[in-house]
Order: C-alpha cells, then structure tokens, then sequence
C-alpha cells in the first residue's frame, strides 16, 4: 500500500443496499488495516473551502500582539488562539512547529447536555471569521456521523449507536498554519508523531503536504488525498472503545525540505469528540477469548482530560 484508500460516501448514502454495505465493508476494513481512508462526495463544498482557507490566512497575518489577544490559556487552549510551539506530540518535550485556532461545539437549545462548552471567541478584526468557521464545522460533524454509522453497522452495531454521543458533541475545529522554517530546527517537526485523541477525525486537504502515515510494517507512507477529498482517521477513543479492532494510526507532518522552508502551510482538521460522559469502555462486539479486554473503563471526558494534560495544553 503506498497511499491511504478512497471511498465514495454517496455509495452509503444510496438507496442500494449493496452500494451501502459495500462503502461498509471498505471503511471498515480501512480502518482495521491503516486506520485512515480518502473519503469523495461528502457535505463541505468547494466554494466554503476556499472561503474558510481565506478568513484563516487573514486571521494568522494579524500581528502576533493581535492575535495574543484570543488566547485563553485557562481554557487550556480549547478555544480560541494557541501560540506557536505551545503544544507538542505525546511524550516529546520539542513543541511543534505550528500555531493554531480552536473552534467549538455551538449546541442545539434541546442538546440536553450534562457540562457546559465555552463560548467561542469572536475575531473584532474579521467579522466573517465566525460565521464561516462555524458552516464548516456543521458540515464536517454531519459527514462524521455518517461516516460513524457505517462504522457501528462495520462492527456489529445499531446504525444509529454513535448519534446521539457525537450531536452535540465537545468536538474541535482546528485551523493550523505552519510559518516559514527561518532556521534549523533541533529536534523539531510541524507535528511530531502522535494519534488523535477523538473518534475520528476529517481533514480537508491542506495548503502543501507532508502528511505522513506509519503502515503496520513500521513504513511511513505520504497520504496524498485529491482535491476533494477528505483525509479521515480513526482517533484513539475509538481505537479504545473497539478493543483494538478498529486502529489509531500514528502520523505525523513532517518538515518540507529546505528549498521550501519559505513556504508557509495550511491544514484544518475537525477532531469529531463525543459528549464528555460517553463511556468508552470496550464493547462486547469487540472482546473475545483471542482478544479480551485490552484498556480500564473511563469517560471521553476522562480521558480527553488526561491526553491534554500529557501534550501541553492543560498544565497539572
């Protein structure tokens, strides 16, 4: 395998059970080989694409004392801006080359949530900012659920089991910019080696590559996805809840060489969280004597407080 496999959402989408089951066979096995697949024909179009990738670079052409002003470290870092090298990989004490915004879950009236989200925070300087960000964050969470109910089908589940914990859910909208590299970096990398902490996660293609995938053979591989696909991956909470069977793939971006070191980069992945009191223990349809029970019982909440506190951005 030398790229990451494609799979086309209108074959879920279509009345033809066949068509259906087999997008579910795909993904599902996707996801057990490589953890991550190049999904075609989902919800984000084109023209808000291109929009969002416009108020993003706006927003990170600001100067640093403007764009200062968004950062809420007692947030730890779940809103709004978080400075460059603030957060590093999981056990690397090197922060990554990057600088980046959060947007967050703005729930339904009838969520009927257990916790609280913060408020997002508005940029004064880009009145479109917002709004954009947001339409895009409802796109990618509606494609996540889709993408979520074949994996429930996949394993053996009510089409619908992950509905009611991803609506709503405390998931991230994450606009990255990786700044021209002016000098060499010691020990350093735009995103060092690391698994996502959530389900899944939908990236929208980015701005120059360097997206790289480790294969089961220890290979790193480029994932190079079209124009118009989105790069999505198994997260770590999905990875615990299925026991293993589905994987969270270890990837990483890596730096450009250094003819490019002048050329900035652009990516915004949508980390899909479910609701905080979702409990991600293993499910039965995953344990058996060959594979019994690989992790303790803890809430995605739990455990997304644990991981941040382990890359930087919650300190104890």
């Amino acid at each position: 395998m030398t790229n990451i496999p494609s799979v086309n959402l209108s074959d879920f989408l279509s009345d033809d059970p066949k068509r259906k089951q087999k997008f579910v066979n795909e993904i599902g096995s996707a996801y057990e080989e490589i953890g991550f697949v190049a999904l075609n024909h989902h919800f984000l179009d084109e023209k808000l694409v291109e929009e969002l990738y416009s108020q993003v670079k706006a927003f990170f052409e600001l100067s640093e004392d403007a764009k200062k002003k968004y950062e809420r470290e007692d947030l730890g870092g779940q809103r709004g801006y978080v400075s460059f090298g603030k957060e590093h990989a999981k056990g690397k004490k090197e922060g990554d080359l990057k600088e980046f915004w959060h947007f967050g879950q703005e729930p339904a009236e009838n969520a009927n949530l257990t916790e609280e989200y913060p408020a997002n925070i508005n940029v004064e300087e880009l009145p479109q900012f917002n709004k954009v960000g947001m339409q895009a964050y409802k796109m990618l969470e509606k494609t996540g659920i889709y993408v979520l109910r074949a994996l429930a089908l996949y394993i053996g589940l009510d089409e619908f089991y992950f509905d009611h914990w991803a609506s709503n859910g405390n998931s991230i909208l994450r606009p990255i910019h990786y700044p021209p590299i002016k000098t060499e970096p010691k020990g350093a990398v735009r995103a060092g080696a690391h698994g996502d902490i959530n389900l899944i996660t939908l990236l929208m293609g980015a701005s120059a590559g360097g997206l790289q995938v480790k294969r089961k053979d220890g290979e790193w591989i480029d994932a190079i996805p079209k124009q118009d696909e989105l790069v999505i991956n198994v997260g770590d909470m999905l990875e615990r809840h299925t026991n293993n069977k589905l994987k969270s793939t270890i990837h990483r971006v890596t730096n450009p060489p250094k003819k490019e070191w002048d050329k900035p980069r652009y990516s915004i992945p949508f980390f899909l969280h479910p609701r905080s009191e979702m409990p991600l223990d293993c499910l039965e349809e995953c344990s058996s004597e060959d594979n019994p029970k690989q992790y303790e019982d803890i809430t995605a909440g739990e455990f997304l407080t644990q991981r941040l506190i382990e890359i930087g951005l919650i300190k104890k």
